[in-house]
């Protein structure tokens, strides 16, 4: 298939609920993307905003990631050392830092719960942790992403050859639920295209320059307030400027695993 040939199944499906078929599918690289419309209650959204200010939030280094973005919550690949290994000791005090700064926080109704009970109750059985070594990681990011966010993509066994958690990882998605949406502009884009070496051509900072998905096929969502989204972010994917309003998210992966559990992480 050519790079201008259409894949007719490369679509962002709407759904009233996600199911475990939309789970597989995504896993499969099959569909692009589902959204799921007021997955979450105005109240809770407006709730989730009221306790954003007793949240520790900070910026990202703007050496290695040139628009702001403001966040809450250790992910792992902040923490990951040049030849792919986890900085453990960083790592765990972060983890351990945000979790009493959630519990102090007193986040009612808690996004994070209930978008992992519902995923749950999607795939038929209950979302664990990823762990290492028997402890489980954080999960439950939050992101401002105002400026944008630059094409790159995420797979946790790339960026961890050599493994990383107790379980082994088939399938990686990216979960986000929009508490508050901006009024204009802040699309997510899907790309159907995954890293190949030649990419790196295209290097820009954490991620890639437009170049590296020229005339490859695309979706692009643009988030509403208490939309869910699912998508494979092993696929090119990028976050585009939101001019007016606030585009304030909560996130977590999701991987399905050799024995068919579903694990989450940040």
């Amino acid at each position: 298939m050519s790079r201008t040939a259409l894949d007719p199944l490369f679509t962002a499906q709407a759904a009233e609920s996600f199911t475990d078929r939309h789970l597989a599918n995504l896993g499969a690289g099959v569909v692009a993307a589902v959204r799921v419309p007021d997955f979450l209650d105005p109240a809770t959204c407006e709730a989730a905003m009221a306790a954003l200010d007793r949240l520790p939030t900070a910026d990202y280094d703007p050496a290695r990631v040139p628009t702001r973005i403001l966040r809450f919550g250790p992910a792992l690949n902040d923490y990951r050392t040049p030849d792919g290994r986890l900085d453990a000791p960083r790592y765990w005090a972060a983890a351990e830092a945000a979790r009493a700064a959630w519990q102090r926080a007193g986040m009612r109704p808690d996004p994070i719960a209930i978008s992992l009970a519902r995923l749950g109750t999607a795939w038929g059985a209950a979302v664990s942790p990823a762990t290492i070594g028997g402890r489980p990681v954080f999960g439950g990011t939050l992101r401002e992403i105002n400026a944008g966010a630059l094409i790159h993509y995420d797979d946790i066994n790339r960026e961890f050859p050599g493994g990383l958690f107790d379980q082994d990882v088939v399938a990686q998605l990216a979960f986000n639920v929009w508490v508050s949406a901006p009024t204009d502009g802040g699309a997510t884009t899907v790309w159907r295209h995954r890293w190949e070496p030649a990419d790196e051509s295209h290097r820009e900072a954490y991620g890639y320059q437009a170049e590296a998905v020229k005339d490859y096929q695309s979706v692009s969502l643009t988030p509403e307030l208490g939309d869910g989204l699912l998508f494979n972010p092993a696929n090119f994917h990028a976050v585009e400027p939101a001019p007016a309003g606030r585009r304030v998210a909560f996130a977590f992966f999701l991987a399905i695993t050799t024995t068919g559990q579903l694990i989450a992480w940040s």
